[in-house]
């Protein structure tokens, strides 16, 4: 069983994250942004990857610190259950439909960070969540993990379908890319990550 368990305190955020990756789509999430819980917690059953995530941040400046602190932690957490990556598929793909919206997300868990993201919403907040902060968030999450995340949304008019749909393509694009193939030592031909 691959597991992590990551901690990070600053002076702006006070974040935990405990990660099974052959789980079973359990998760046990407080963040104060309910929206972005909502998401994470699609994220984990998709995935079905198993999280606890506690988080806590200067919600009274903005939400900015608190949603980058938690992705990066929980990209590190990703990347410490992870280990040298031995065996893994490293790349995942997956086309999503939420009602009208349809997302279609890859990702390479190749150790060099860097995200492609081409989506826009109607509205700056879903609910309370600031969407402007939707492309930060995976950005943090490829800094931690040492992912490449390519997100693109086809289609779609709906904010909330639009994001639920980012995050259960992402969550499924995850597991293929963890998924373990015998047939796999190192999956790169550098010999390892890193290099």
């Amino acid at each position: 069983m691959r597991t992590a368990s990551v901690s990070r305190k600053s002076s702006e955020t006070e974040i935990s994250v405990d990660l099974t990756i052959e789980g079973s789509g359990k998760y046990d999430i407080e963040i104060p942004v309910g929206f972005l819980t909502h998401m994470l917690e699609a994220f984990s059953k998709h995935g079905q990857f198993d999280l606890k995530i506690r988080v806590t941040g200067d919600m009274q400046v903005d939400q900015h610190h608190t949603i980058e602190d938690l992705a990066y932690v929980l990209g590190s957490a990703f990347k410490k259950a992870l280990g040298e990556r031995r065996g893994i598929q490293r790349a995942g793909f997956f086309i999503y439909p939420m009602d009208d919206s349809l997302v279609q997300c890859a990702v390479d868990l190749s150790g060099r960070p860097y995200v492609i993201f081409d989506a826009k919403f109607a509205y700056q907040f879903c609910v309370q969540f600031d969407t402007s902060l939707t492309k930060h968030f995976f950005e943090a999450f490829a800094r931690g993990c040492g992912a490449n995340i390519a997100i693109r949304l086809l289609t779609g008019e709906n904010d909330h379908h639009k994001l639920e749909a980012i995050f259960k393509a992402f969550a499924k694009s995850m597991r293929d890319a963890c998924i373990i193939d015998p047939r796999i030592s190192i999956p790169s031909t550098k010999g390892g990550f890193d290099l």
